[in-house]
């Protein structure tokens, strides 16, 4: 990959979406040069299952947003999640090393020690590590420490966040990649690439909850202390939403797809007298057009959403305990999904929370109207971690958690190596 242009491809369950990305080597900052989105193929809940499918769809979406920014692209960074990913939190415990007896200072070199045992747990052969991405550091028994170089003590801690993905996903994505004549650079779990593009720092560090509602599946990331703490993920999406609308109606999953873009609302109380337009619904088998009315048509789509929203609340209690009622940030919502009306009130209804928002990319430059929407959230997200990635080698900036696994087929380096270049 160029150190100028990065590209975010996001193989998402309804839409690819792809987002290419100039850097100024002046500056350093990142231009959107073009962007674009097209229907899926070959996805099944965020699983590819037909690689020649899912191939054509991604080369149609690359060579959409090549011709968008004028520009050509031979190798892409993306993005999984859904149920293959997993995660787990680590601890590891060291002696402080040094040459000289008399102080005891940390170093990198233990910082990478700490790391290393605290990643050190056993790993099943069918999944491989994504990301190590350290939460804290305890010296001595003194915790909340983000960055212990150069502080003195005798013992360092470390609680890292560990994310691990299916084997076979990987081989997967690769493989379509490759049919589609392009490289792939690297892999990131979708959630985490997609703080990049829509989190500020002060949420991150008061504990806020990002939740991707796609498709096929619903994911989540739990983040607190500038770090992740946990991912989850809720086998349902918007396509069990349009399902609903499809079986109820009697239309088709196509048309029901329609009519949920175009005139959708989760939320009752929106629907006033002026916008309960009529839907004309397409007669079936030589059947007689119908008509529906947006106000029966809400309740269908309310009804689905707030189950998701509920089995998303009960998978972030399972897997944070107590630690959920220490986040004081916001609920950030991404993915088309969260395009919908009236999703902000829904999830405030749920959560019991007036802090919820949608979680929209910030203006870079370049084309903002293509791609300040949640559902771009992913590509820019991509776009972003990995220029962090790349100023990282010319400069000490601390990022932490966003290193990306590099595939191993393109580069030797180990995974540590690389989070290290990011995080100092």
């Amino acid at each position: 990959m160029a150190d100028d242009k990065i590209v975010g491809l996001d193989i998402g369950t309804s839409e690819i979406r792809v987002a290419i990305g100039e850097i100024d080597p002046e500056t350093g900052n990142v231009q959107i040069a073009g962007t674009a989105s097209r229907k899926s193929a070959g996805l099944r809940n965020g699983v590819i299952v037909n690689i020649e499918d899912a191939k054509n769809a991604i080369k149609e979406a690359i060579d959409a947003a090549e011709q968008n920014a004028g520009t050509t692209v031979e190798s892409v960074i993306t993005a999984i999640g859904g149920s293959q990913i997993e995660s787990q939190n680590s601890r590891g415990t060291v002696p402080v090393s040094s040459t000289n007896k008399s102080t005891k200072e940390i170093s990198y070199t233990d910082v990478n020690r700490v790391i290393e045992c605290a990643t050190a747990i056993k790993v099943p052969d069918d999944r491989e590590k994504l990301h190590v991405i350290p939460q804290t550091f305890i010296v001595d028994g003194i915790g909340g420490i983000q960055d212990p170089i150069h502080r003195m003590g005798t013992r360092l801690e470390a609680e890292v966040h560990i994310v691990t993905a299916a084997k076979t996903i990987i081989q997967n994505i690769r493989s379509c990649i490759s049919r589609a004549d392009y490289t792939l650079q690297g892999v990131m779990l979708k959630t985490l690439a997609q703080t990049q593009s829509v989190c500020q720092q002060d949420e991150m560090e008061l504990g806020s909850i990002l939740i991707d509602l796609g498709a096929g599946t619903t994911d989540v990331l739990v983040l607190f202390n500038g770090a992740p703490v946990s991912t989850a993920s809720v086998p349902v999406g918007g396509n069990l939403v349009t399902n609903d609308i499809s079986v109820v109606a009697g239309i088709s999953v196509a048309t029901a797809e329609e009519i949920k873009v175009k005139y959708g609302c989760c939320w009752i109380p929106n629907i006033t007298p002026e916008n309960d337009v009529e839907i004309i619904l397409p007669g079936v088998g030589g059947r007689s057009p119908d008509v529906m009315m947006r106000s029966e048509l809400c309740p269908i789509i309310q009804a689905r959403v707030e189950q998701i929203f509920k089995m998303v609340k009960a998978a972030i209690v399972k897997n944070t305990n107590d630690s959920i009622k220490q986040l004081s940030g916001n609920i950030i919502l991404t993915g088309g999904g969260a395009m919908m009306d009236g999703v902000i009130d829904l999830a405030q209804n749920v959560f019991k929370t007036s802090s919820v928002r949608l979680g929209v990319p910030e203006n870079l430059g370049g084309i903002p109207e293509d791609y300040r929407r949640p559902d771009f959230a992913t590509a820019i997200g991509l776009v972003l971690a990995n220029k962090s990635l790349i100023q990282s080698h010319d400069s000490k900036k601390k990022i932490r958690g966003h290193a990306v696994k590099k595939d191993k087929s393109k580069s030797g380096e180990s995974i540590l190596k690389k989070i290290f270049k990011s995080f100092f």
